[in-house]
């Protein structure tokens, strides 16, 4: 449907216009949709590393996206 998408190009239209330089985002390796997102973005992945959250064992991943300025 798309709205993953729509919903990253929004966060970034408002960034821009706030004159942010960088947007970071977390989320873990296990969410493909959402890694496939960030990445047609422009997103670039950062840091990647073990994380114990709800209940199991996860990779944690920041992605970074410059903005200019």
């Amino acid at each position: 449907m798309g709205i993953g998408a729509r919903l990253v190009e929004e966060c970034e239209r408002f960034a821009r216009r706030a004159g942010y330089r960088k947007i970071t985002l977390w989320t873990h390796s296990v969410l493909a949709a959402a890694r496939t997102i960030y990445g047609r973005a422009g997103y670039r992945l950062g840091v990647s590393e073990p994380f114990q959250g709800f209940g199991q064992e996860l990779t944690s991943e920041t992605w970074e996206l410059g903005l200019g300025g």
